[in-house]
């Protein structure tokens, strides 16, 4: 029975969030703070965490940064900032979907089983391009021999596009394949740029390109 964190300042929020995930089978933990998040965090290592951006103690953006710099849980930001610019500072700090209050609790309920969908092992034999290897089954992905961390969206992504290697990618497609219906250019850049980030680390040579105008491109040489 997968574990949920629930973190916001709001305790009727809160309280009605831990209601109706534990009334739809998970197990629920809640906290007020940013510090108690984290410690909760660290301890219980949720299989989702639900995060309100506005937090005493420690913002959410500042959870959501260091959660996700020592592991991979899936996040789920919450917030009443609506701005593109704000989704991309959500996603930025390493959250992997975005909910603007106010919701229904049946989306909500729907984002956390698509996350936990995407958090869980794959199947399927392991993807090879150039010297970048991913295993679905496992979720691991390294390149030259050297492990590389991936977020759960972050793994979508370059899973997807190394099932279409040396093909230039519409984003449409791109967007439709990872995210669905809730996925935005904005959300698609912005995790370009994290994998080229992880994947390219040390002076790695390039291997997802950016096509003007049209997509993206995984290849050795874009020429």
């Amino acid at each position: 029975m997968p574990t949920v964190l629930v973190v916001d300042d709001d305790r009727k929020l809160t309280e009605m969030l831990r209601r109706t995930l534990a009334y739809s089978g998970y197990q629920v933990l809640t906290a007020l703070d940013g510090p108690g998040a984290l410690e909760l965090a660290r301890a219980q290592q949720p299989d989702l965490i639900i995060l309100d951006w506005m937090l005493p103690g420690l913002s959410g953006i500042a959870v959501a940064e260091l959660i996700r710099a020592e592991g991979d849980t899936p996040i789920l930001m919450l917030t009443a900032r609506d701005a593109v610019l704000d989704r991309v500072a959500g996603l930025d700090s390493g959250a992997d979907d975005y909910l603007v209050k106010p919701f229904a609790p049946e989306e909500l309920l729907a984002r956390v089983r698509a996350l936990l969908r995407r958090s869980e092992p794959g199947s399927g034999p392991p993807l090879s391009y150039a010297d970048l290897t991913l295993t679905p089954a496992t979720r691991e992905v390294s390149r030259a021999g050297k492990p590389v961390a991936l977020s759960p969206r972050e793994f979508d992504l370059l899973s997807y596009l190394m099932r279409h290697p040396r093909q230039v990618l519409p984003r449409e497609r791109i967007i439709d394949a990872v995210w669905g219906v809730d996925g935005s250019g904005e959300a698609l850049d912005v995790y370009i740029g994290y994998l080229r980030a992880k994947i390219e680390a040390g002076g790695a040579p390039r291997l997802i390109h950016t096509v003007r105008g049209v997509g993206y491109l995984l290849r050795e040489n874009a020429a």
